[in-house]
């Protein structure tokens, strides 16, 4: 095969240099952080700033831009419940711009290993349905994503905690990509999909906790791939040093569902929960998730349809390093 071809098919070499790119602009404000500190001049507000957060399922790098020069508003330590309300509240007023790329590692790895080492891949069935490597790539349906956030941001650390670290987001999010993955195989399709989402992430020495809620649509470009509304919910806890028994403590869970636009029939339901286990005085915890994706036979037509002739259920099992 030619070598244009294999460029055509498989986007490896561009994504690698887009990863490239993320990670050195991470290392560049790794080392502006570890640099020491100038003595500070009389607290102007932080107009700009950059976050990068590696994950094997979702890594990404974001450059924060404030619309006005009024700084991120902290309201302190709060409830869920009152998070939610103090972020609706400010939701009429958009100060705040995020503009982000986004890579799925794993997921786009199993991609790149079907396509490269079929005999590696089809080695993984272990039975006449469940493949392993399937099984822990499964859930994303592309493989990067540039995304463009109008909203706003909130700060409700603990002052009292020099590591503590929260941060809530409200606002519209904008999001584009090239292609689409069925089955661990890349297929060309221009995406977008426009959401509005309520986001909070929050960590202390005792906790991280995180959640969000999201409601969207998304639109391909490849006509034999249904354009949905979708609905989804995720919630995750970390406890590093739980202070009671609880079946919430050290546990997580994450359910979209996709329905075709113009119908509302669902065609697509996204279901996990995990478990995590922190290491003994580390930051730090191995995490094991399991659900399932079930998919309609209607969410693809003409040729994706052809190994699709009935509804499919894809057992998820999702394991992984959270910090």
């Amino acid at each position: 095969m030619a070598q244009d071809e294999l460029l055509l098919r498989h986007p490896f070499p561009k994504l690698a240099l887009v990863v490239a790119v993320l990670l050195f602009m991470a290392s560049v404000t790794a080392r502006a952080e570890d640099a020491p500190p100038a003595e500070p001049p009389a607290a102007p507000p932080e107009l700009f700033k950059i976050e990068f957060e590696p994950d094997a399922y979702y890594t990404s790098l974001g450059m924060y831009i404030a619309l006005t020069k009024t700084p991120i508003p902290h309201v302190g330590e709060q409830s869920e419940k009152d998070l939610y309300l103090t972020l609706l509240s400010r939701a009429y007023a958009p100060r705040f711009l995020v503009i982000e790329g986004s890579v799925n590692p794993l997921p786009y790895a199993g991609t790149y290993i079907r396509e490269r080492n079929e005999a590696f891949y089809d080695n993984a069935q272990t039975t006449g349905s469940f493949n392993w490597l399937q099984a822990v790539t499964a859930g994303f349906e592309e493989p990067y994503a540039f995304s463009v956030f109008l909203g706003n941001i909130v700060d409700f650390s603990i002052p009292e905690e020099k590591t503590s670290k929260g941060i809530g987001y409200s606002g519209l999010l904008y999001s584009v990509g090239t292609y689409h993955i069925k089955n661990n195989t890349l297929i060309r399709d221009d995406w977008w999909e426009m959401e509005w989402k309520v986001k909070g992430d929050r960590k202390t020495q005792d906790q991280k906790l995180g959640w969000s809620f999201r409601v969207g649509t998304k639109l391909h470009g490849n006509p034999d791939i249904k354009d949905v509304y979708y609905l989804s919910f995720r919630r995750s806890r970390l406890d590093y040093f739980p202070k009671r028994d609880s079946i919430f403590n050290n546990s997580g869970f994450e359910y979209t569902v996709d329905m075709e636009r113009g119908t509302f029939t669902p065609v697509r339901h996204y279901f996990y929960v995990d478990k995590k286990w922190p290491f003994e005085n580390k930051k730090m915890a191995f995490s094991l998730a399991t659900g399932f994706i079930w998919e309609s036979s209607k969410k693809y037509s003409g040729a994706l349809a052809a190994d699709h002739t009935g509804s499919q259920t894809q057992i998820i099992l999702r394991p992984n390093i959270e910090f």
